[in-house]
C-alpha cells in the first residue's frame, strides 16, 4: 500500500466533536494555532461532511507518510480519485497543491495564499471548556481543574496524575532543543510578569551558554505562533511589556512553586485574547480595553473593606484614562463596590468569563 492510498483510507466519521465556537466555513482554508489546541479536530468535523472516498487527510508528522512519493504522485492520484478534500497537516509549503474543490492546510509557519482564508483557534475559553468535561458538574470543581490543569482541549480526558507529564511533552513538541526549551521555560515562569528581554536574556545567560541574537529570535518565534505574547502598555510602547502564554498551566507542569495571582491573570488574558484584538496594561490595571472603555483587574481574595487603598489607586488611573466600567475578577468573592464615577463589578471568574 503506498502512502496516499494509506491516506485515503483513513475514516472519521466515528470521532466523538464537541462543538467549537470556530468552524472551518471557506473551502480553501489555512487552519493556525498552538500546538494541541484543537485543530486536528475542527478537521475532522469538517470531514464528517464528505464521504470517505471523497476526501484525502495527509498528516505529515505521521511517520508511515512518504514524503517523496506523495509529491511525485499527489496531483495525479487526486485527478485518477476524484478528490473532492485534500487535507495537509503540518504543511511546509514544500509541495505543489494539486487543484481540488477544498484544500484544508495546518502549518507552524503562517503563509498568504490568494484565495485562501486563515483561521486561528485558540484552546478552549471558559464556555468551551464546560461543554467538553463531562466529568463534573459542579462549577467550582471546573473553574479548580481549568485554573490548575489548563485549557488544552486533551487534559480534560487526561488522568489528573499523567496531565503534567503530558503537559511538559508538548514543551517538548513546540521546541527543537535544549536551549529553546530553556528560552521557553523562563518565559513561561515569568506570566504576568513584567520584565524586559534583556532582563530575561541576562538572567538566562547566567545559567547557560547562549547568544542574545539566538535568544531574540526565539522569544519572536515563539510570539509570531501565539505560544508566548507581550502586553504593551497602553501609549508607552518602549515600555516594558507583560508576558503571557496561551496556556497558563505550563507554569505548574514546570516548577513546584505557587503564583496564584500570576496564573489565575493568565487565565483571564485567555479569554480576553478571544474577544478583544487590542489590549493593553496600565498602573494598577492588569488589562484595558479602550474600545470598550474597560478595565479588568485580578484580585484573587478581594475584600473591598481591606483594599480601600489599592482601590483608589485602580479608580485613580481608571479616571484618568476616561474607563468606565471596571471588572474585578476573583477566585470566588461576588461584591458591590459604591462608586459615584464608576461602574465597579466583582465577581469570580467563572461568572466573570460566561457573562
Amino acid at each position: 500500500m503506498t502512502s496516499l492510498e494509506f491516506c485515503h483510507e483513513l475514516e472519521f466519521s466515528k470521532i466523538v466533536f464537541t462543538e467549537r465556537k470556530i468552524r472551518i466555513t471557506h473551502p480553501k482554508t489555512i487552519l493556525l494555532g498552538p500546538p494541541k489546541s484543537g485543530k486536528s479536530f475542527l478537521i475532522y468535523d469538517y470531514l464528517s461532511n464528505f464521504e470517505t472516498k471523497d476526501y484525502l487527510y495527509i498528516d505529515f508528522d505521521d511517520l508511515r507518510v512518504e514524503k517523496d512519493q506523495i509529491k511525485e504522485d499527489l496531483e495525479e492520484y487526486v485527478y485518477k480519485n476524484k478528490i473532492k478534500v485534500i487535507v495537509l497537516e503540518n504543511f511546509e509549503f514544500d509541495i505543489k497543491i494539486p487543484f481540488c474543490e477544498s484544500v484544508i492546510i495546518t502549518s507552524k509557519e503562517p503563509k498568504d495564499l490568494k484565495e485562501y482564508k486563515k483561521l486561528f483557534l485558540t484552546p478552549l475559553d471558559f464556555e468551551e471548556y464546560l461543554l467538553h468535561d463531562k466529568k463534573n458538574q459542579n462549577i467550582t470543581h471546573n473553574f479548580n481543574n481549568f485554573l490548575k490543569y489548563g485549557n488544552l482541549p486533551q487534559t480534560i480526558q487526561t488522568p489528573d496524575f499523567k496531565v503534567y507529564r503530558e503537559l511538559q511533552n508538548i514543551i517538548w513538541l513546540i521546541t527543537f532543543d535544549k536551549t529553546s526549551q530553556e528560552i521557553l521555560k523562563l518565559l513561561f515562569l515569568n506570566i504576568d510578569e513584567k520584565k524586559s528581554l534583556n532582563q530575561l536574556f541576562l538572567s538566562l545567560k547566567s545559567k547557560i551558554k547562549i547568544s542574545k541574537d539566538k535568544f531574540y529570535e526565539q522569544c519572536k518565534i515563539f510570539e509570531n505562533r501565539k505560544i508566548i505574547y507581550f502586553i504593551s502598555k497602553y501609549n508607552q510602547e518602549k515600555a516594558v511589556k507583560k508576558i503571557y502564554s496561551y496556556n497558563g498551566a505550563f507554569f505548574t507542569a514546570i516548577t513546584y512553586k505557587k503564583k496564584f495571582k500570576n496564573e489565575l491573570t493568565n487565565i483571564i488574558f485567555q479569554e480576553l485574547i478571544n474577544k478583544f484584538s487590542e489590549i493593553y496594561y496600565l498602573d494598577y490595571i492588569d488589562f484595558y480595553i479602550p474600545k470598550k472603555e474597560l478595565a479588568i483587574v485580578s484580585i484573587p481574595f478581594f475584600n473591598s473593606t481591606m483594599m480601600q487603598s489599592q482601590l483608589k489607586k485602580i479608580k485613580k488611573t481608571a479616571l484618568e484614562y476616561n474607563i468606565k466600567e471596571i471588572n474585578i475578577v476573583t477566585v470566588s468573592n461576588n461584591e458591590t463596590v459604591k462608586s459615584k464615577e464608576l461602574q465597579i463589578n466583582v465577581l469570580p471568574f467563572y461568572e466573570w468569563a460566561l457573562g
